[in-house]
């Protein structure tokens, strides 16, 4: 299998590594800048508890180079993915399966959800633009449970989870998927077969939404947000906002808040990725992780005051650092 990972960063580094030590597929990457120069002097590089991985990487700035994949697997965080859409385009062949490795709603999600409607969230993919030029019948959903950061360009820090999901965004189960799951499986990831990956998408959201931008304004690590309970509460009002809206989009969450609380309590004293990308000056991933439940709030009829000044209060705090765009207004 022809597989590439367009964006060896923290995620997509923590792939690759794994199966290029597996050694069970021809891989290659897409990568500019310093994570390019890395990977073609050291190759892959991942450390972790039971010690470190590293392997040689094929890595290249220019992706049709390497010509038509079986398996693209795309790791960018979503306000870069509009500028690597050319190098995904040029990687796909008649039966090429994208897999975005990608937090929060992706540009495929709306898609088939009557209560949705035609049209491509604006939110994740202005003008159905991603949608046009990687049309659904190529993707497979994923959902990652891991946490990882980069300790220099190409070199990755696993810290804990090592889960991936893997579903067909129509549902059921089909020979493309189960193939993508056997290759992960071998490389050592804790796979999960999925039926309903749109419903472990929102899942996840359901809970990154509020901890994420509320980490990133106050500098705090999750255990201080949980424990200041007028957090507590604001997070519990819009993860009902949250939870109203995907019951109307059949991703109903029958969990609680405080649920949700008791498992995020277990991962300890730790700093999201939106308060990385934050101390690290870069974009902040708002749009997926916020914008697009205000959207799709809108679209269905649910109201997300919550939700919406959450939204109002990390955009204004992302444009004043330079981290988020100051156009991106209007949802």
């Amino acid at each position: 299998m022809k597989v590439c990972i367009v964006g060896a960063g923290a995620i997509g580094g923590f792939i690759g590594a794994r199966l290029a030590a597996a050694g069970n597929c021809e891989l290659s990457a897409v990568a500019r800048g310093s994570t390019l120069a890395a990977l073609r002097t050291h190759g892959w590089r991942l450390n972790t508890a039971a010690g470190p991985i590293t392997a040689p990487a094929l890595a290249t700035e220019f992706a049709a180079e390497l010509g038509p994949q079986d398996l693209v697997i795309v790791a960018v965080k979503a306000p870069a993915l509009a500028s690597v859409l050319p190098a995904i385009v040029a990687l796909l062949g008649p039966n090429t399966v994208v897999l975005p490795a990608m937090n929060g709603v992706p540009w495929w999600f709306s898609e088939g959800v009557v209560a949705l409607g035609p049209t491509p969230l604006e939110s994740v993919d202005p003008g159905g633009r991603i949608a046009a030029s990687v049309p659904i019948q190529h993707v497979v959903g994923c959902v990652v449970h891991a946490s990882t950061s980069l300790l220099s360009p190409g070199f990755v820090q696993h810290k804990m989870g090592n889960g991936l999901i893997i579903g067909e965004p129509g549902g059921g189960v089909s020979a493309r998927a189960e193939s993508i799951c056997e290759l992960l499986t071998t490389a050592g990831f804790d796979v999960t077969r999925s039926t309903r990956i749109r419903y472990d998408i929102w899942y996840k959201l359901w809970g990154n939404m509020t901890m994420n931008p509320i980490s990133a304004l106050t500098g705090s690590t999750i255990d201080r947000v949980l424990d200041d309970p007028a957090l507590r509460q604001f997070c519990t009002a819009a993860m009902l906002e949250a939870a109203a809206i995907g019951a109307r989009i059949g991703c109903a969450v029958l969990e609680s808040p405080e649920d949700r609380f008791l498992v995020t309590r277990k991962l300890g004293a730790f700093k999201t990725s939106m308060l990385q990308d934050v101390e690290a000056g870069r974009p902040i991933e708002l749009d997926s992780l916020v914008g697009a439940v205000k959207e799709i709030g809108e679209r269905v009829g649910v109201e997300t005051p919550n939700i919406s000044a959450l939204l109002g209060l990390t955009r204004l705090f992302g444009q004043v650092r330079g981290i988020y765009p100051t156009a991106n207004n209007t949802w």
